[in-house]
């Protein structure tokens, strides 16, 4: 089941893509028939005939949660290091660092 708070979200991508416009990559809560909740990664493809008209969407949606407990995982142990952590991005900045590298 779709959370309350994401229907028309999610019906807005749909419908974009039901207008033409494709969207990738929209993350949103599912309550499952058990009630587990699942972080789900969304893709709306256009649907079209051999002469172009929309007939329909294809949504792909892929469960992403163990992705994001990993993510959330990882920013947790950098933030309670007791060492200083930072990264770099291509052009030699310091972008992300945890509290012990301030």
């Amino acid at each position: 089941f779709i959370t309350d708070e994401y229907k028309t979200a999610v019906q807005a991508v749909l419908d974009m893509a039901l207008h033409g416009e494709e969207t990738a990559n929209f993350e949103f809560p599912l309550i499952t028939k058990a009630g587990v909740r699942l972080d789900v990664l969304l893709n709306a493809t256009t649907r079209r005939d051999e002469q172009g008209n929309v007939i329909g969407v294809v949504g792909i949606g892929q469960d992403i949660t163990g992705r994001l407990a990993q993510e959330r995982e990882y920013t947790r142990l950098i933030d309670t290091a007791n060492a200083p952590i930072f990264g770099v991005d291509t052009n030699g900045r310091v972008n992300v660092w945890n509290q012990c590298a301030m």
